[in-house]
């Protein structure tokens, strides 16, 4: 019989500790019956509608662009945002990290413009549904 306020078993911790150096680490695990795999990487195929939908609405933003230039505070940065997000798209496998950030910075430079920021805003939510961003 075990008693309760007797000594108990120190914590486990299944953690990892790194310190100093330089590592490369691999797959890896931790914790009770954690399991690492290893194998090719693969996202699934780019939906052609969801695909033609963003460049749909990229051409949108384009236009809007265009016609409300003179209302936005920094026009040239609006257009290499613009021109870095779509770069980005047309890559193979588009960085999430990259394609959040320009979108992030567009929504910031359009603010000033309502229709802007409404295009912005469906071209972001567009590129969220993309396969693999």
């Amino acid at each position: 019989m075990r008693h309760e306020d007797g000594p108990q078993d120190p914590p486990v911790n299944n953690g990892i500790v790194i310190s100093g150096g330089t590592h490369y680490v691999g797959n890896q695990a931790v914790g009770h019956r954690a399991q690492a795999f290893s194998g090719s990487v693969s996202f699934p195929a780019q939906d052609p509608a969801q695909t033609a939908r963003t460049a749909e609405l990229l051409a949108q933003v384009e236009r809007l662009l265009r016609e409300h230039r003179e209302a936005l505070t920094d026009p040239d940065a609006t257009d290499r945002e613009l021109r870095r997000l779509r770069e980005e798209l047309d890559e193979e496998a588009p960085e999430p990290s990259v394609l959040r950030r320009a979108l992030d910075r567009l929504t910031a430079f359009v603010e000033p413009v309502a229709p802007l920021v409404t295009a912005v805003g469906r071209l972001a939510e567009s590129v969220q549904a993309l396969p693999g961003p």
